[in-house]
């Protein structure tokens, strides 16, 4: 572990533990406050890889993934209104999702490296951004995987309601899904922005 990526550590962190935190409070009817500051994990693990190498990037998802854990473990222990914050799903879900999204992002980005400046952070936050919704909330909240954890009712999030309020009739977990994953979609486009300018940042040749 070398200093120079220990702030990439230390962002990928940061942002875990404010996800968790804010995933508790509600932003209007199919997010929370959690789904803006998420994202911003898919920008750390970017910078990480251009800048230092996938390499380091890696190193950096797993510490966000310990970090991650351990506030899955704090929030199994606090309990809210209906039981615990952080039920057995959504500790699988949460985890499996972050690590499968995280180190798909380091390998497609890896590839496409050599193309233009944005090509490889964009396409590879899209992928990663798609997958880690997909997996989260079927794992987390699907009744087709009630079998994961028998005894956590998640009868209401397969509430059949139009989706997003107006379209077809889905279950009310598609909408959440679906919600997640347009704001991972705009964010993706305006991480481009501080991820070219924290790139060049890094990247500067020290003038003497």
């Amino acid at each position: 572990m070398t200093r120079s990526y220990f702030p990439g550590i230390l962002a990928m962190a940061a942002v875990v533990v404010a996800s968790n935190i804010l995933v508790q409070f509600l932003f209007g009817q199919w997010l929370t406050w959690g789904a803006f500051t998420y994202p911003v994990a898919f920008l750390v693990t970017d910078v990480m890889n251009r800048v230092y190498g996938k390499g380091p990037a890696r190193r950096v998802v797993l510490a966000g993934f310990v970090v991650g854990v351990i506030c899955s473990l704090i929030g199994t222990q606090i309990m809210g209104e209906f039981g615990p914050l952080v039920t057995l799903r959504i500790a699988i879900g949460s985890g499996l999702a972050f690590l499968t999204a995280q180190l798909l992002d380091i390998s497609v980005f890896s590839a496409l490296r050599g193309g233009k400046w944005w090509r490889a952070p964009l396409a590879s936050t899209l992928v990663g951004s798609s997958v880690d919704t997909a997996l989260f909330f079927s794992v987390a909240f699907s009744g087709t995987l009630s079998w994961i954890e028998p005894a956590n009712d998640v009868s209401w999030a397969g509430e059949m309601l139009p989706l997003l309020g107006s379209g077809p009739v889905a279950p009310l977990w598609v909408s959440l899904a679906l919600a997640d994953w347009m704001v991972k979609l705009a964010l993706a486009l305006l991480a481009l922005i501080p991820f070219r300018l924290i790139v060049k940042r890094l990247t500067a040749v020290p003038t003497l």
